[in-house]
């Protein structure tokens, strides 16, 4: 079997990508089999070479005989040490971030400020986990200068696991809060979970991000070299102002104001994030307005999304009880004559989801003039007396009531976990 060294000669030859997805082979590019739950990549192998890849990462044998092929004892574990080789090899600087919330909005923003004075690369999408990060790893060329890479994680050792291939220079956590609590065992195996990002840096002596108004990054980066930022604080070496403003999030930052185009105050922090990021890099602060100024969110995270009749605040790309919580606490404040708040299901909460729904649910119990949709079976489970909270176990039963009563003039929140995809309420909205 080849070397990692050899092996990382042929990919360099290979300038169409790298790809793991037989339905997206470029001419001269790089396909790593993969045998998933439903798919077995080596299937597709003679058509991905028909279709213009230049070499094929296989780990079966019986495919050995195909022509371009690369036969090594595991493909998935080949592509992570390519991945990290690769890292080495190019030596471009690598900020990682990872955390409950917020990360991919986190991630968009660090690139829009940094690519405004050096040539980046990040994260496509939130291709974040243990095939995400060697993916973007290997799209870095010659010409980028820093990579923004994505870490997400459900489980303990899954961030140290893609430090160990990433090889960060710089690290951030966006926060930690209340998500996958069932993989990492409470909101206590999400600390130590996410902190891993902390030890990393602090074994390499390499630099963290840190929030001082946020007491846990405080406490889990003691012994870190860091760059901090705050609101208004003597302990932070960057001091932002915040903006008080009904909709989108806003901050000011030495007499410039910064507004996006993000709904919630909880994307201050994302803000001051990419800000501090940028600061810490040299990029003037008129371009770190500029940057931020005309990133629009896509995705259906933290959007803004105007009808004839309806305004949609859409948030509906995942949840957690934190962001759940956060922009409950939002929407509540915003001014607004008629209110709706559609919410849909949290999963991976394990043991407690009947009482993490329960608690959301009683955040909304004396705001009576606002009408509560809750969807899913752990909503639906849970007990109120009150008159505007509704509950639907499916999607489709809730459709039934949309189908019948229309929802028109109102500022509406829409917030649920992936699996829910609240986005099919938006075609009941658009009057």
């Amino acid at each position: 079997m080849l070397t990692i060294s050899k092996i990382h000669e042929l990919f360099l030859s290979c300038h169409g990508g790298v790809t793991i997805d037989s339905r997206k082979v470029a001419h001269n590019s790089f396909f790593v089999a993969i045998k998933g739950e439903k798919y077995d990549a080596h299937h597709f192998i003679e058509d991905v070479i028909n279709q213009g890849a230049s070499y094929v990462l296989i780990d079966n044998s019986d495919y050995e005989h195909i022509k371009n092929t690369i036969l090594v004892e595991n493909s998935i574990s080949t592509l992570q040490e390519l991945a990290s080789f690769h890292r080495n090899y190019m030596k471009t600087t690598v900020i990682s971030l990872t955390g409950s919330n917020g990360k991919t909005t986190c991630k968009e923003l660090i690139n829009e400020v940094l690519s405004a004075k050096y040539n980046t690369i990040a994260t496509v999408g939130n291709l974040n986990n243990h095939l995400g990060v060697p993916l973007t790893l290997l799209s870095i060329k010659k010409e980028h200068e820093i990579a923004i890479v994505e870490m997400g994680a459900n489980h303990q050792k899954e961030i140290e696991f893609l430090c160990q291939i990433a090889k960060p220079d710089f690290g951030l956590i966006t926060n930690f809060g209340k998500a996958h609590l069932e993989g990492f065992g409470g909101i206590d195996g999400v600390i130590q979970g996410k902190s891993e990002m902390y030890d990393y840096l602090k074994i390499n002596q390499k630099i963290a991000f840190i929030n001082v108004m946020d007491p846990l990054q405080v406490i889990q980066s003691k012994g870190l070299t860091s760059f901090t930022f705050g609101l208004n604080s003597d302990k932070a070496m960057v001091n932002f102002d915040l903006m008080n403003t009904d909709a989108f999030a806003s901050l000011s930052y030495k007499n410039h104001l910064i507004q996006s185009n993000l709904i919630g105050q909880y994307n201050i922090n994302n803000l001051m994030l990419a800000s501090a990021v940028g600061l810490y890099f040299e990029v003037d602060i008129l371009l770190i307005k500029e940057a931020i100024e005309n990133y629009f969110p896509n995705n259906n995270r933290s959007q803004l999304v105007a009808f004839s009749s309806n305004q949609v605040i859409m948030d509906a790309y995942n949840a957690n009880p934190s962001s759940m919580e956060a922009a409950i606490y939002h929407f509540v404040s915003m001014n607004a004559l008629q209110k709706t708040i559609i919410l849909g299901d949290m999963f991976e909460l394990g043991e407690e989801s009947l009482e993490e729904h329960q608690a959301i649910l009683n955040l909304l119990l004396n705001e009576n003039q606002i009408q509560v949709f809750l969807i899913g079976s752990w909503f639906n489970q849970c007990h109120h007396q009150t008159s505007h909270i509704h509950q639907y176990k499916t999607f489709e039963d809730f459709v039934l009531f949309l189908e019948n009563h229309s929802i028109e003039n109102n500022l509406i929140l829409i917030k649920g976990s992936r699996g829910m995809a609240l986005e099919r309420v938006l075609d009941f909205l658009k009057k």
